[in-house]
């Protein structure tokens, strides 16, 4: 009987993505570090929620995480 292994998840992936209990992928939005003060309070709301991706990223965001699913709350990064 052959041995089993272990995925490696690539850490930077589990740190920026989340996983819905639907199964759906989550990301959080760019550009909300620096430069946010002439910008309007309308769009800094906006940037607090999160994005689903797109479905053509779904498929390599899976790959280089692929225990997301075991650990859903993973922190918004």
């Amino acid at each position: 009987m052959g041995k089993k292994y272990k995925l490696k998840t690539h850490k930077a992936t589990a740190k920026r993505f989340r996983m819905t209990a639907t199964g759906k992928i989550l990301r959080t939005k760019g550009g909300k570090s620096h430069l946010r003060r002439r910008s309007p309070s309308r769009t800094k709301r906006q940037f607090d929620k999160m994005q689903e991706v797109s479905p053509a990223d779904v498929r390599r965001v899976r790959r280089l995480a692929p225990y997301l699913r075991k650990y859903k709350a993973n922190p918004p990064a």
